[in-house]
């Protein structure tokens, strides 16, 4: 599959808004997990499930595993592991939806970082648009002041390191392909968890019970009841991530990172399904200013 930097903004975010789908159902899987295994034991357990997925896409047509440029996928896959660190923790540790709340921060660092080092013009419509979105994701979060305490800085510091990984993914990855970018940051995780693991093993910390010692939890076996899962968890992440790395390489990162917006549209609608939560008006209509924002940059954007 060849590899360029061809600007298609409609197909980006059709990847995008397909890829949220997925998430919106996956990470509530982290809400269970987070009960019965660690963050170090998840990222490495994982990892060893997603392989074969990853080793089957170049045997699809869909890309290869050989990296152009090795250190520009380190790189990437470093910021992008080190932002599904923080977050993963931060799902375990505080309120979904304050861990949401800070991970879609990420827009806005894109625009502001696009804008202030890259020099790119960023138009009315686009910083409108995100804007609204991240109004429209506060009034579904019923995100207020009184909820922030020091571990709200954790999703925004996830949020942080994920623009950037956005952003090397359109520069210093460009022409790289869509599974070598995905292997990467697969392997990348794989590392950590098991550099997580290993210095558990030696300074050992007593972990408190439940979702809340999730980021100090060690090995633990078996794991049986987590298996089925884990393997959830990987394979829809891999097709998932791919679609997102590959919505990067399509489109700005200013304008696709407006469609991870959706993931708050169908967030919500896994949480009605399988927890029985209900939205009150408020989140309606913040729900309704995520997809306008989305259906008019869609409408707008043109390459530049």
């Amino acid at each position: 599959m060849s590899q360029d930097t061809e600007t298609r903004p409609t197909a980006a975010a059709l990847c995008m808004t397909m890829a949220t789908l997925l998430i919106g159902g996956v990470d509530t899987l982290i809400i269970i997990l987070s009960e019965q295994i660690g963050l170090w034991q998840f990222h490495f357990v994982r990892a060893l499930f997603a392989a074969p997925l990853v080793m089957i896409l170049p045997l699809l047509g869909l890309g290869t595993l050989r990296p152009r440029r090795i250190w520009a996928i380190a790189v990437r896959s470093g910021l992008v592991g080190l932002s599904m660190l923080l977050y993963f923790s931060a799902l375990a540790l505080m309120p979904i939806a304050q861990a949401l709340a800070g991970l879609f921060t990420s827009p806005i660092f894109i625009l502001l970082i696009s804008w202030i080092f890259f020099r790119q013009r960023v138009g009315f419509v686009r910083i409108s648009s995100v804007i609204i979105g991240f109004i429209g994701i506060l009034m579904v979060l019923q995100l207020k002041t009184d909820n922030l305490t020091g571990l709200t800085f954790l999703p925004i510091a996830a949020g942080f390191f994920y623009a950037l990984g956005a952003l090397a993914t359109r520069t210093i990855c460009a022409g790289e392909s869509t599974v070598a970018l995905l292997a990467g940051m697969w392997v990348m995780l794989w590392i950590m968890g098991a550099v997580g693991l290993v210095v558990l093993a030696v300074f050992p910390i007593e972990a408190a019970e439940g979702s809340a010692g999730f980021a100090t939890r060690g090995w633990i076996w078996p794991i049986w009841s987590s298996l089925k899962w884990l393997i959830m968890q990987a394979w829809l992440s891999v097709i998932a991530v791919f679609l997102i790395i590959k919505a990067y390489q399509l489109g700005e990162a200013s304008h696709v990172s407006i469609f991870e917006y959706s993931v708050m549209v169908f967030g919500p609608l896994y949480a009605l399904f399988l927890f029985d939560q209900t939205l009150v008006f408020p989140q309606v209509a913040g729900i309704g200013l995520v997809i306008t924002a989305g259906v008019v940059v869609a409408l707008r954007s043109r390459p530049t």
